[in-house]
């Protein structure tokens, strides 16, 4: 029998998931800040991994995203800005890099997006749902019904930060905890899923 999800009435009556602070929470638009991140990012094997695009509104129009790329350790996040070449070129280095899982979830959009504007084909990825359907989930999977199986908390996601606008030059405190915390929350759940036997559940 496939294990169940939770239903949203399910998921509402769970507590809260910890998220990072903004204090944990490390914003990176240019070469300098880019490259005190990478420092810290290529010390850890596996990395949270996320992006964020403004919104199209008009049907057929192309996205010009990724705006911002997110990279998250289990001790902190990074929220890499694209607009500074330098910045750009570190993230897109990054995210080539062997040897270190980027987990993440529904990311095969994320990741032609990535090598149409960075010109780069990220390595090591790999997409959470694949490791819940390894365990016999048929249904997609994604960080809120992930979150809930493995910790029983429940993760939140501010509908208004999903739809704004990533593409501006100062992004605000609420764009800065959704993209982190999108990553951050990956990593947690690709470690507790690296911890836990496959036959094992909650």
């Amino acid at each position: 029998m496939a294990p169940t999800v939770p239903t949203s009435e399910e998921l509402a009556l769970l507590e809260p998931f910890t998220r990072l602070g903004l204090d944990r929470i490390a914003l990176v638009a240019t070469a300098a800040e880019a490259a005190r991140a990478a420092d810290t990012l290529l010390r850890a094997p596996a990395w949270g991994f996320d992006t964020e695009s403004r919104p199209t509104f008009v049907t057929g129009q192309a996205s010009e995203g990724p705006h911002v790329i997110q990279l998250a350790t289990l001790e902190q996040a990074f929220v890499f800005q694209l607009h500074d070449p330098e910045c750009r070129g570190v993230a897109g280095e990054l995210l080539a890099r062997a040897g270190i899982v980027k987990a993440g979830f529904g990311l095969r959009d994320d990741k032609r997006r990535i090598v149409d504007k960075l010109g780069v084909e990220p390595r090591d990825v790999l997409d959470l749902d694949t490791l819940f359907r390894q365990r016999g989930y048929r249904k997609q999977v994604g960080v809120k019904t992930a979150v809930a199986v493995l910790f029983g908390k429940r993760y939140q996601k501010s509908k208004r930060a999903a739809t704004s606008n990533w593409a501006q030059r100062s992004l605000t405190e609420s764009q800065l905890l959704y993209a982190a915390n999108d990553a951050w929350a990956a990593l947690c759940v690709y470690e507790a899923l690296r911890m836990q036997p496959a036959g094992q559940r909650r």
